[in-house]
């Protein structure tokens, strides 16, 4: 595939892309012999990987570490698991702050809820 379609198909920027191979975020991309970005299959993983890791709000350091690691072999997969445990552990964190974050949202929304049926703001 072209930069082109793998922008359109993820709907990311062929800037963001390119950017993300230049950084490590990506492995080097497959190439022609012109030296045209030619995106395989394995290749489209890596963007769906990306695409992914930053969604759940991993920071770019963490998955450009994990990059290197598996361009190092399997004797990284020690290391590898263990980053992966610690984005995890973190996202859980950030997940229980939302869900607290939240709580007080809705506890808010009911009152005032009740304050326009009612007329009256009562924070009981």
């Amino acid at each position: 595939m072209t930069i082109k379609e793998v922008s359109e198909k993820y709907d990311i920027s062929q800037d963001t892309l390119r950017y993300y191979e230049r950084i490590g975020m990506i492995p080097p991309v497959t190439r022609t012999s012109s030296g045209i970005r030619d995106y395989q299959e394995s290749d489209l993983g890596w963007v769906e990987h990306v695409i992914c890791m930053r969604s759940a709000g991993l920071p770019v350091e963490s998955i450009i570490e994990y990059v290197k690691l598996c361009q190092e072999g399997d004797e990284t997969i020690p290391a590898r698991l263990q980053l992966l445990v610690e984005q995890r552990k973190n996202l859980l964190d950030q997940m229980e702050q939302m869900n607290v974050t939240l709580k007080r949202l809705d506890y808010k929304i009911d009152r005032y809820e009740t304050a326009v049926k009612t007329g009256e703001l009562s924070w009981d």
